[in-house]
């Protein structure tokens, strides 16, 4: 029998019905003659809700107490669909990160998977049974219950079907990859197929449909990966290898992240160890960094700036205070209305003139941009989120990235 792997999202089983639904959705390709892994999400937004409820008791939870909150979501929308193919008729049972063999090390809440045992999985799927996973969640080197960071049941799912050398298909409430997104730019196009590099690359920059971890295991494996809508028949996104049905594309994608804070350290004396012991301090409360410029020298002090997720707002605010007790005469300022707009294609690597014809743009525009950064394949700004919809507008026209 063929392996199928399907992941399906918290707003796909975010009610009762709607899990009942994907139960059906399963169960019709067990009918084709497929062995069925389905890993899921917690229901709608009760990952948010259960850190809420940790941050009303303190700013900054424990991480350990952390992992442990929030992987009881998976467990309870796992459980329920099992329970709803028994009532079926169909043999199921649901498995936690640790029962399926999901192996992680690093920080809590933001752990990696190291190795997955398929010998639990394997021996219920002999079994005739169709296996449910709690996605986002493993277990360490320790005996921990640990989690993946945001959309870490996608890479759950990829890294089940590489495992398992077979497809795997991630259901959501969009019908597949699009040139920008629907919610901000309505006639953006639907894409037929993207290559890996692409979707790793627009996913790093914001693109909510897919977890760039994911991807990159689909790259490394050769996984493919269909993207597409739970409820429907629309064809969705196939995510593989570059081929020549996608030449042609200087552009493939644009995205937008609001999810930015922009720190700016100011008046820093111009000394290789100074920027290395500002790195250093923020390396050490774990904030992941994205962009970074700094000012050219004058007078021997020179400024700062980098970006980070706004969920790590505290962790900053706590490396700051420690810099000024070191740094006595730097400032340090944040701003957190800034949108990261960036413009993907793998067609970038042999056409020149796309970051002169995004500068126009904004020219023409009136958008003011504070950093710029580039790959072989993408260009990123930062911008004043009150410039991002017509920013997305003008672009969209004039890169050909959606519906005429």
């Amino acid at each position: 029998m063929t392996v199928v792997v399907q992941k399906f999202g918290g707003t796909s089983v975010g009610t009762i019905e709607r899990i009942k639904a994907v139960a059906k959705k399963v169960i019709e390709r067990k009918e084709q003659g497929n062995d069925m892994v389905v890993v899921l999400s917690a229901m709608g937004k009760t990952t948010d809700e259960l850190i809420t409820m940790a941050k009303e008791i303190s700013p900054n939870p424990n991480k350990r107490e952390l992992d442990m909150l929030v992987a009881t979501g998976e467990q309870i929308s796992i459980a329920l669909l099992s329970i709803a193919l028994h009532e079926y008729g169909y043999d199921s049972i649901s498995l936690t990160g640790f029962q399926a063999g999901i192996k992680t090390n690093g920080l809590h809440t933001k752990n990696q998977i190291t190795d997955i045992d398929l010998k639990n999985v394997k021996k219920h799927l002999g079994e005739g049974r169709i296996v449910v996973v709690a996605g986002f969640q493993g277990i360490n080197e320790k005996g921990d219950i640990t989690t993946l960071g945001r959309g870490g049941s996608d890479t759950t799912a990829v890294a089940l079907a590489a495992k398992l050398e077979c497809i795997c298909e991630i259901y959501t409430d969009v019908e597949g990859i699009y040139s920008a997104d629907p919610r901000i730019c309505p006639k953006a196009k639907k894409l037929d197929a993207i290559s890996y590099e692409e979707m790793m690359e627009m996913a790093s920059l914001g693109a909510g449909v897919m977890e760039t971890r994911a991807v990159e295991l689909g790259y490394k494996y050769n996984i493919p990966i269909y993207v597409g809508m739970t409820h429907g028949d629309k064809k969705g996104t196939m995510i593989k290898e570059y081929d020549e049905t996608m030449e042609g594309r200087v552009i493939t994608g644009l995205t937008t992240n609001d999810d930015v804070l922009m720190i700016t350290v100011n008046n820093v004396e111009y000394k290789s160890k100074n920027i290395a012991v500002i790195f250093d301090k923020i390396a050490k409360h774990s904030i992941n960094i994205d962009m970074i410029s700094q000012t050219a020298p004058f007078e021997g002090y020179v400024n700062i700036s980098f970006t980070c997720s706004t969920d790590d707002s505290y962790s900053v605010e706590m490396a700051a205070k420690e810099l000024q007790i070191d740094m006595p005469e730097i400032e340090v300022s944040r701003e957190s209305n800034i949108t990261k707009l960036s413009v993907v294609g793998i067609g970038m690597m042999k056409q020149f003139g796309v970051a002169a014809k995004v500068f126009n743009i904004f020219a023409d525009n009136n958008i003011e941009f504070k950093q710029v950064t580039t790959s072989e394949i993408s260009i990123s700004y930062t911008i004043n989120s009150s410039d991002k919809q017509k920013a997305v507008n003008a672009l969209a026209v004039a890169l050909d990235l959606q519906v005429n």
